[in-house]
């Protein structure tokens, strides 16, 4: 490295851009003193806001603030000296004499140049691009301008059909819009799926009520007399009306200031660069989706730009053997709801490859996997349901471990037990956020000793990213032997949730305060035990007097989707999800969910429990929300409680010639009597009205089938990870018959079933020998506990006391007042949970106050999801420390100082507690 101070210049502060001043900061390479030794950075950007994540930018359409995109920690700059100049990007750059000359005539010298200008939209040359209603979709101010356009408009076109595109056409639904998308290939998303996996695709963006055109090209965009858009003219004739049109037709390397300054670039665009990202000048780097690299390509993926921006940061201040030689493509996206995922080469041809291949046109799946000669994982395409994603990426360009059939069919069609993470080799990459393998944890629990996920994210990083691989590194625990620690935590660690449950309805406990005073280990609790804890209260508040899962105490225990009962989304928003038993729904509840869906600017969706979701809701907007549905007839649909979730049904006998039985009011039936019942994990319910199982019953918790002698009761079938299909409890019950045996199954699962442990997995655990059902005949039907009639007479009340908790809400001033976006002192606070507030420079602080009254101030955004939402998060202690588990993913914060226990390298900045305001 140049000494003392050499000057690094970075053109460019997007995703990739920012990741290089991660990396550096991460290597202590950045001088935040001009006297100290390290790199001074310039960053010259284009736009007027720093680098944001451009991969959620649709979230901004349905209510997302921008800012909650900036990928700069608070401070962050400024804590390394790095000098960004937002608004004057680089004109020229000066090889010769090592400068760059910026738009504003600024001239800034450098000891390295890196490039970091990533591509542009391309448009196609046809008359009328240009017209007012024409816009690309790239940056924040395309997102504004559309936004404020789309108000006078009502029919949006979207020329091409590939991710963003498609982005594009769902945020056009999003602003309210009629859309279409023109896709010149025959099929949508051509670089990532095949025919079968585009017809899926296609089948479930049309139900959503987008158009979709393929095989033809745009070749003019009419105007009206005021020169704004009229319409979309196609290759094959046909007019499409649009008011608005967006072109997403592919982009185009940013290389100009590499081609003007005289550096070599490639033949269709892109700077040219060796495998350390450098340029044919050795002093000027390029990273990201403005250079071409040494395999011969332009990547257009985040990831790629990550890896080279590590490449550069090794070679400005590591041992500059790190090389970029090529790049992992496999994605796994959410399109409009829909998975869609690619992975190894999903168009391995030759003829020599061997295609297995699932395809559900009803459902919308399609699934392929392609195997070489040898049998060897050459790639695959996933679409409508990418859940086997992360255990087949691992073994691309290796033989599965386990039959093809088992990744891509439940088990009742002939799919198997997936292997373990045993199954794994070593240099699988089990965390794709931080490129960490198996060998590697595999390693770091040996070494350590380490016994749980948290040491594993302690140690690793992995799993401190988006989460998703925690199932993962549980998997590799258990393959090496670890032994799972019996009680629920540091706090209760003599205690299981079944013995949790039984001390609470044995002794009327009726507080986390009480059930830890007198049987935990001290401490405030954690994300553990508080959830548990209030999941049981609940379950139990019938028969201990307790109002709502929102009253007193409870709502300091509760995880964030119950203490705002709403799914918290990735972006921070949350979604909405009215009951709708049996999917009977009338016309005027259709329109008010319409119009709720309108007025707030909600993506609606139909799920497959036969309910209508509506996504991007704000916190604060909740409450406004609730009572127009509860106006209408609806009420809570509890999507997010680990509770009954819906009944599903076909139209049965009502309708169907085929029908023996009313499965359409049995269903609305099922779902009323057990709305609201607290669970260990979350239930659904199918009832089909014959065996054609059109309901898809045995898939199901509760699974109900009508036979010509009555009613078959099926239990503990259930998706995921691992699916598994119903057993049959018992046959041609009478509907009384029916409701009493379930009324016994829900009420010994809630007793008996452990912490986040689905019906399935509690009924494989309660056999012991493996005959779980057998096990259940004995005890709910023979009645070999003489428990029957009690379990039988709780569900009666909590039949009796069920109470809508939205309702419940709005009744209660104290409840609702947590809705309210910010806080304006500590004085609002209440022991044990946090407040967002706004501090006088503008800063969000999320502040906590324990049971001895100290308060804490940090930064309110995760910095995993960049996120507004530790406020929200659950607050107690690991090992004596106060602490906050970020509500995303559950990384926790030391309060006293910011630092994240799982991660090292993260931090949320400690913040002043703002003073109450003054009465004049």
């Amino acid at each position: 490295m140049p000494s003392p101070t050499p000057r690094l210049v970075l053109v460019g502060h997007g995703m990739v851009g920012h990741r290089l001043l991660e990396a550096l900061a991460e290597r202590g390479a950045l001088a935040a003193d001009p006297a100290a030794p390290g790199w001074r950075v310039t960053v010259l950007a284009e736009e007027d806001v720093p680098a944001y994540d451009r991969v959620h930018l649709s979230s901004v359409f349905a209510g997302t603030d921008p800012g909650r995109l900036g990928l700069a920690a608070p401070g962050f700059l400024a804590a390394h000296g790095v000098d960004l100049r937002l608004g004057d990007p680089a004109e020229q750059v000066d090889t010769a004499a090592r400068t760059v000359t910026t738009t504003s005539g600024a001239v800034v010298p450098y000891d390295a140049l890196v490039l970091a200008t990533g591509s542009y939209p391309f448009v196609p040359p046809i008359p009328g691009a240009d017209a007012p209603g024409c816009f690309t979709y790239r940056t924040l101010y395309d997102v504004d301008a559309l936004t404020a356009y789309a108000e006078h408009a009502r029919t949006g076109v979207v020329i091409g059909g590939g991710l963003l595109g498609l982005e594009a056409a769902g945020a056009l639904r999003t602003l309210g819009l009629a859309a279409h998308v023109v896709e010149f290939a025959p099929r949508l998303m051509p670089l990532q799926v095949d025919d079968g996996g585009a017809a899926a695709l296609r089948s479930t963006i049309e139900s959503m009520g987008v158009a979709v055109h393929t095989g033809v090209g745009a070749t003019a965009v009419e105007t009206g007399a005021d020169g704004r858009t009229t319409a979309l003219v196609l290759s094959d004739g046909e007019r499409l009306p649009a008011d608005l049109v967006v072109f997403s037709a592919g982009v185009r390397p940013r290389d100009r200031l590499a081609r003007e300054a005289g550096l070599a670039v490639g033949d269709r665009g892109g700077v040219a660069v060796d495998p350390h990202c450098r340029t044919t000048d050795p002093y000027v780097y390029a990273i990201g989706e403005c250079a071409q690299t040494s395999d011969g390509r332009v990547y257009g993926l985040v990831a790629p730009g990550h890896q080279m921006a590590e490449t550069v940061a090794d070679q400005l201040a590591g041992d500059g053997a790190t090389e970029f030689t090529g790049a992992d493509t496999s994605t796994k996206l959410k399109l409009m709801g829909a998975d869609v995922a690619s992975f190894g080469d999903p168009f391995a041809g030759g003829g020599e490859a061997t295609e297995i291949v699932f395809s559900d046109g009803r459902e919308g799946v399609y699934k392929k996997l392609l195997l070489g000669p040898d049998g060897q994982l050459l790639g695959g395409i996933l679409v409508g349901d990418a859940e086997a994603y992360g255990s087949l990426k691992p073994h691309a360009g290796r033989r599965l471990p386990a039959p093809p059939e088992a990744y891509l069919l439940p088990a009742a069609a002939g799919g198997a037990q997936l292997p373990g993470a045993d199954a794994l080799p070593d240099d699988a990459v089990v965390c794709s956020c931080h490129n960490v393998t198996k060998g590697a944890v595999s390693a770091a629990i040996a070494e350590h000793g380490l016994t749980d996920v948290g040491g594993v994210k302690r140690c690793t990083k992995a799993g401190t990213g988006c989460g998703g691989c925690a199932g993962t590194l549980q998997a590799v625990l258990d393959a090496a032997g670890v032994e799972k620690r019996r009680g629920l935590c540091e706090h209760f660690p003599e205690l299981t949730r079944p013995e949790v449950y039984e001390l609470v309805r044995t002794e009327r406990i009726r507080s986390f305060t009480e059930l830890l005073e007198r049987y935990g280990a001290g401490g405030a609790g954690c994300t553990v035990c508080k959830p548990v804890v209030a999941n049981v209260l609940g379950t139990l508040a019938p028969e201990l007097g307790l109002r709502h899962v929102l009253e007193g105490e409870q709502a300091a225990l509760q995880d964030s989707n119950d203490l705002f009962l709403a799914n918290l989304q990735k972006d921070g928003t949350y979604s909405v999800v009215p009951r709708v038993p049996g999917g009977e729904i009338t016309a005027g509840q259709l329109i008010a969910i319409g119009e709720v869906a309108r007025d707030h600017g909600l993506y609606s969706k139909i799920t497959g429990g036969q309910r209508i979701d509506l996504f991007g809701a704000r916190k604060e907007d909740l409450p406004a929300i609730w009572r127009r549905l509860i106006a209408a007839g609806f009420e809570s649909g509890q999507a997010y409680g680990k509770s009954l979730r819906t009944v599903k049904s076909c139209v049965g006998a009502r309708f169907c010639r085929f029908g023996q039985g009313d499965s359409v009011q049995l269903a609305i039936d099922l779902e009323l009597r057990y709305r609201g019942l607290r669970a260990p994990h979350k239930i659904k319910g199918g009832v089909s009205g014959c065996l054609r199982e059109c309901a898809e019953a045995r898939g199901k918790d509760i699974g109900v089938i009508a036979t010509a002698g009555g009613w078959n009761l099926y239990v503990c079938g259930n998706g995921g990870a691992t699916p598994r299909h119903a057993d049959l409890l018992a046959s041609d019950l009478s509907a009384a018959g029916l409701f009493a045996l379930i009324d016994r199954f829900l009420m010994y699962y809630l007793r008996t079933g452990e912490r986040l442990e689905r019906t399935s997995a509690w009924l494989e655990r309660l056999g012991g020998s493996g005959d779980g059902i057998a096990h259940l005949r004995e005890v709910l039907i023979e009645d070999a506990l003489g428990i029957g009639a009690e379990l039988e007479a709780q569900m009666e009340r909590h039949v009796a006391a069920y109470r809508d908790e939205w309702r419940a809400v709005l009744e209660d001033p104290a409840a609702l007042a947590r809705f309210a976006p910010h806080a304006t002192g500590a004085e609002f606070l209440e022991p044990g949970r946090g407040r967002a507030a706004v501090l006088p420079d503008g800063t969000e602080a999320a502040l906590f106050k324990d049971a001895a009254g100290e308060v804490y101030a940090v930064g309110n955004r995760d910095p995993y999801s960049g996120a507004h939402v530790i406020a929200d998060g659950i607050m107690g202690t690991r090992d004596g420390v106060p602490v906050v588990a970020s509500p995303m993913h559950k990384q926790e914060f030391d309060l006293r100082t910011g630092a994240s226990l799982d991660d090292p390298d993260v931090s949320l900045p400690l913040l002043p507690v703002p003073e109450p305001p003054r009465s004049s």
